[in-house]
């Protein structure tokens, strides 16, 4: 185990993260072959592995050993590999998996991406736009549907995990109806009217995600007669009126888009509404990190921006809410509560 004493000094640690690049394409070549998958409850040999998922014996046992340097596969005596803590969350089928958020870090576009990253810490502005002419989620769409439809399993994936600690958090019991604004498949509308048998709630994002939301929320569902799915881009309009609104790590946007958004529920909601916003931040909490790697990626492909806790009062200050309220959900989450003044 690496301690002070054997951590390796600067000069070796700066050549390590200047191969970050390598340590996330091996991430991504685990995830696209399914190695995690093959890997059962006991040490299993690389020749065993590579027939299990379809490789040449060495490249894998290199793959392997890479991997193994990061705590990610646990290399045995023999020379086969175990799991570890880490390498079980490439698993499809781990409740915790994050191999979809995996693949969306390391999706094509951001190999083209990162090499501009000077340009954009330049300039301030992305550069998917000049990279392939258009908007980034319009590329995604148009141009590239696979790395889209990652992103659509990353997003679902993410929100299902944190969703119930989301409901665990939120005291809705003076509320008769609640919104989740651009909430995805509707995973933490779906736990918070589990929790509270009489709450109404409304899952509003757009027409592509909504006609996937949680099946407990479709027709037919457990829910379905307690909510509403409605087609809808939050930065255009929010047709929705409820006591409170959820608006869940989606104000990392340009600050145009943030703005529109947050007028947008504030005129929907009216006077005394509350408006309750959670994101990852970018202070010092135990993802700094991977939210600081995620702020950057932002810049690169929207020129959006993960917040601190300043900027996000700023912002909703700015969007014509009263912060009421900061706390954390968990330790990656804060929520922002807030109120429409009079």
């Amino acid at each position: 185990m690496t301690t002070a004493e054997t951590a390796p000094p600067p000069s070796m640690r700066l050549r390590e993260l200047v191969f970050g690049a390598a340590c996330a394409a091996a991430l991504r070549t685990a995830a696209r072959l399914g190695v995690a998958d093959a890997v059962g409850d006991s040490p299993v040999s690389v020749e065993d592995l590579a027939t299990a998922v379809k490789t040449e014996p060495q490249p894998l046992r290199r793959l392997l050993r890479a991997l193994s340097c990061y705590g990610v596969f646990a290399e045995q005596p023999d020379g086969a590999f175990a799991h570890t803590d880490m390498s079980r969350l490439l698993r499809e089928d781990d409740p915790h998996s994050l191999k979809y958020i995996t693949l969306w870090c390391t999706e094509p576009w951001t190999w083209d991406a990162w090499p501009l990253l000077d340009e954009a810490v330049r300039t301030g502005r992305n550069v998917v736009e000049d990279l392939y002419g258009k908007e980034f989620f319009q590329y995604l769409n148009e141009d590239a549907p696979e790395s889209a439809l990652v992103f659509n399993r990353a997003m679902t994936t993410s929100s299902a995990q944190s969703a119930q600690d989301v409901a665990d958090f939120l005291d809705l019991s003076g509320s008769s109806s609640v919104a989740d604004i651009g909430g995805g498949q509707g995973h933490v509308v779906a736990s918070l009217l589990e929790k509270y048998p009489a709450l109404h709630g409304t899952l509003l994002d757009l027409p592509r995600v909504v006609e996937n939301a949680d099946p407990r929320l479709r027709p037919g569902g457990a829910l379905a007669e307690r909510v509403s799915v409605v087609p809808g881009d939050c930065r255009v309009a929010v047709p929705v009126r409820a006591d409170v609104y959820i608006i869940k790590n989606i104000l990392e946007w340009d600050d145009e888009s943030t703005a529109r958004t947050l007028r947008n529920v504030r005129e929907a909601g009216g006077p005394g509404t509350r408006v309750v916003v959670i994101e990852n931040l970018v202070d010092d909490t135990p993802s700094m990190r991977f939210s600081t790697a995620m702020d950057l990626l932002l810049l690169l492909n929207v020129g959006g921006a993960k917040h601190t806790t300043d900027s996000m009062v700023r912002r909703l200050t700015a969007g014509g809410l009263v912060v009421d309220d900061i706390r954390p959900v968990n330790p990656y989450l804060h929520a922002f509560d807030c109120t429409v003044p009079a």
